[in-house]
């Protein structure tokens, strides 16, 4: 009798909510661990006796080693079974954020991170599969919904709770804030997650594909972490490591096509959704993952914020994420999603051009509408965006589609932090030297202010000499303040163009039939 053949249970989806809450805890700890230990990087540093440069290996050990292990999880979860290796990989996790917390030196930490890393590498993906598959076919967008609200607040609360987890304590606790959370997953997950009656078993171990895997994605990594740091091109490291992960990756997709048993089932990518959903993923995460770790930075280096306001300022977004994410469950299922998301997209990017309206002197108030308006709009387009690209695969396909989509988000991520980075030092340059170009005495306006801030700080240091320097010095400030400014808006605008260019990706997505959730294939 066929697998499709196999009875049902009564009962099968009779524990949908426990499972979604454990499945999206077991996600929502992964993606906030990724951002919560940049705050404390300073701390660590001080503590262990590190330099920064060295120190920030155990960043870029855990994102190495995750997005590693992530195209695995298709082939680990049929090895293993899918629950088994869900549960095996919350208590690595676990265990590993233990003993980072517990750590007395840089190379043990860095180590602990790789297996942390390891671990943390499987959450995402094998959560999307559990909890797609835990929901009947017509609540698929619920699952969906579920499931992006994770996504969305796991990176926009790591760096505020990394930020009040440090004042107030110490940077090892960032780590045990896993043990209770991993433990309560792992408990759940035993009690009401069983392997799926379609679940296959893996086929022999693809060598090959494993060594061109962790070479290529390893090198390609590396550059997006710490181009910036080197200088991009202009080092050897980063000209070899981008020409290897080119060959390497190049060398994997034609293998993985090639032979029977694939680690990574790249022949998935003929079904159009998920091609086109994985295409737009990586777009929507190079361009939102930048922005919302940009806002951060402004507020915080530019408006004087600190982490908690920082965090309550962004706790909108997560809210209007939540409302449009679930309200996308309320619409009549007639309703093309594709429609949906086109329409989240549009949101997004009148959004991002708000964004590009902040200045020095942009308040609260004027914040809120903007970062309102960016979570609903990555909700909408977020929810049937995911639901789309892996409905119609089943079993080790669904995982394999899985895997696939979130590493896109993960490295379109990767390439938005870089490009972050790399316009936030480039840009503010150009956009400094040309506005000097007005600083000059020839200028009455630039006069005018400058024997206003002399002014003001002699009466402060009486020394006419030293409150002209001082005036001067606020001055240039003021000039890199604008500078920078002038930066973040440029960028966010580009951000919205990027989002618009992925309309046709959207629309590139099959037709629902009869415009079910469970149809969108």
């Amino acid at each position: 009798m066929s697998v499709s053949a196999l009875p049902l249970p009564a009962d099968r989806y009779a524990n949908k909510w426990p499972i979604a809450f454990a499945v999206t805890l077991g996600a929502v700890i992964e993606l906030i661990d990724t951002s919560i230990i940049n705050v404390a990087l300073p701390h660590i540093s001080a503590n262990l006796g590190a330099t920064i440069e060295e120190v920030t290996w155990v960043s870029v050990g855990y994102i190495l080693a995750a997005v590693i292990v992530l195209p695995m999880t298709g082939w680990l979860s049929a090895f293993f079974g899918r629950t088994r290796y869900y549960i095996g990989s919350i208590i690595l996790f676990t265990i590993a954020s233990f003993l980072c917390g517990a750590s007395r030196s840089l190379e043990v930490l860095v180590l602990c991170r790789i297996i942390q890393g390891i671990g943390g590498g499987a959450l995402i993906a094998t959560s999307q599969a559990i909890l797609y598959e835990s929901f009947p076919p017509d609540e698929q967008t619920l699952a969906a919904a579920i499931f992006g609200i994770g996504m969305m607040i796991g990176p926009a609360i790591g760096p505020t709770l990394g930020g009040i987890i440090v004042d107030r304590y110490d940077w090892p606790w960032i780590f045990y804030i896993n043990i209770p959370i991993g433990f309560v997953a792992t408990i759940m997950i035993l009690t009401f997650v069983k392997d799926p009656v379609h679940e296959h078993k893996a086929g022999r171990f693809d060598f090959v594909g494993f060594a061109l895997l962790a070479a290529g994605l390893g090198c390609l990594q590396f550059v997006l972490e710490r181009g910036e740091h080197y200088d991009w091109f202009e080092s050897d490291l980063i000209r070899w490591l981008t020409g290897l992960a080119i060959v390497m990756l190049s060398v994997l997709i034609w293998w993985e096509l090639h032979i029977e048993q694939p680690m990574i089932n790249l022949r998935l990518l003929k079904h159009r959704s998920l091609a086109a959903g994985c295409l737009a993923m990586g777009a929507v995460g190079l361009a939102l993952y930048g922005s919302i770790f940009a806002v951060p930075l402004l507020t915080q280096n530019l408006l004087g914020y600190d982490a908690a306001t920082t965090g309550w300022v962004l706790f909108p977004g997560a809210v209007g994420s939540a409302i449009g994410m679930f309200g996308i469950t309320r619409l009549p299922k007639s309703i093309d999603r594709r429609m949906i998301a086109a329409t989240g997209a549009l949101i997004l990017v009148v959004a991002m051009f708000m964004h590009g309206q902040f200045t020095t002197m942009t308040g609260r108030q004027q914040l809120f509408w903007p970062i309102v308006l960016r979570g609903v709009g990555a909700g909408l387009m977020f929810v049937p965006l995911a639901a789309s690209t892996v409905a119609g695969l089943k079993g080790p396909d669904m995982a394999q589609g899985s895997a696939m989509f979130n590493l896109a988000r993960q490295l379109g991520g990767s390439f938005g932090l870089a490009w972050l980075a790399t316009q936030l030092t480039t840009a503010t340059a150009v956009n400094r030297a040309n506005l000097v170009t007005y600083i000059n005495s020839t200028n009455p306006e630039v006069q005018r202010r400058l024997a206003m801030l002399t002014a003001a700080m002699r009466t402060r240091v009486g020394d006419p000499v030293l409150a002209a320097q001082q005036a001067r010095a606020i001055l240039d400030r003021m000039v890199q303040a604008q500078a920078l400014i002038l930066t973040y808006d440029q960028l966010f605008r580009i951000v919205g163009v990027v989002i618009f260019c992925c309309l046709p990706l959207i629309f590139l997505q099959k037709k629902p039939s009869g415009g079910a959730p469970s149809d969108l294939h």
